[in-house]
């Protein structure tokens, strides 16, 4: 299989008050296309930071990445929002749903950014994944009307809008009680299977982290 993912020696440090944290000290890792691979760890292990890095939202001190080919730190900046956009969907912890617009708006708005298809297109596009992430009797809602599971099956579905081939999840499960985070990870499957999405995501949780294809722990801002 291809590596479509591949990170080499990621370092990052963070200056807090007068004092610099170095939260990743050579992490290194790749991933197959269409692999489902979980990053394994206590809080505090650099998980996040990595997961930050690999969707280009933070650069880091030193080390590289690419992704399906591409080094992200070749792109300009405009590029580089075009790239983000077109290749990364983002899943995180907060649902980030906004709350002055409706379920199937939240959903529009990233393709609607796009400008590349019809709004009448991207209605229908955004609909057809709100049915599949199971929320077609919800679409007219706003986010204080649903549940936590809801609101994440509603980003979920806002992740997957522009379909990217490659799905970042930090701890998607984390603020959902066991039966609703197997429905969230049950869909992540049906997306895999349907797309060949692959897919990154960050859990403390190895219940959640033994549905994925492979395990990499993190500890102490390394990979082992």
């Amino acid at each position: 299989m291809n590596k479509f993912l591949v990170a080499e020696n990621i370092c990052k440090k963070f200056k807090i008050g007068k004092c610099e944290v170095e939260v990743l000290k050579g992490a290194s890792f790749s991933i197959s296309e269409g692999e489902w691979v979980t990053l394994l760890g206590a809080s505090g292990s650099g998980k996040t930071t990595l997961l930050d890095i690999v969707g280009t939202i933070s650069t880091p001190d030193s080390g590289s990445i690419r992704i399906n080919g591409t080094d992200p730190a070749e792109l300009s900046k405009n590029q580089l929002v075009k790239f983000r956009r077109e290749h990364i969907g983002f899943v995180f912890q907060a649902y980030h749903i906004l709350p002055e617009l409706n379920i199937l708006e939240n959903v529009m708005l990233p393709l609607l950014f796009t400008g590349k298809i019809s709004r009448t297109e991207c209605r229908k596009r955004a609909e057809e994944l709100l049915v599949m992430t199971g929320l077609e009797n919800r679409m007219k809602h706003r986010s204080n009307e649903l549940s936590g599971g809801e609101q994440q099956r509603a980003a979920i579905a806002r992740a997957l809008i522009n379909d990217p081939p490659l799905l970042l999840a930090d701890e998607p499960t984390g603020n959902l009680d066991a039966k609703t985070g197997s429905g969230i990870l049950d869909i992540f499957e049906a997306i895999r299977r349907k797309n060949r999405t692959t897919i990154l995501m960050v859990t403390h949780d190895q219940n959640v982290a033994s549905l994925s294809d492979r395990t990499i722990r993190m500890q102490g801002g390394k990979t082992i």
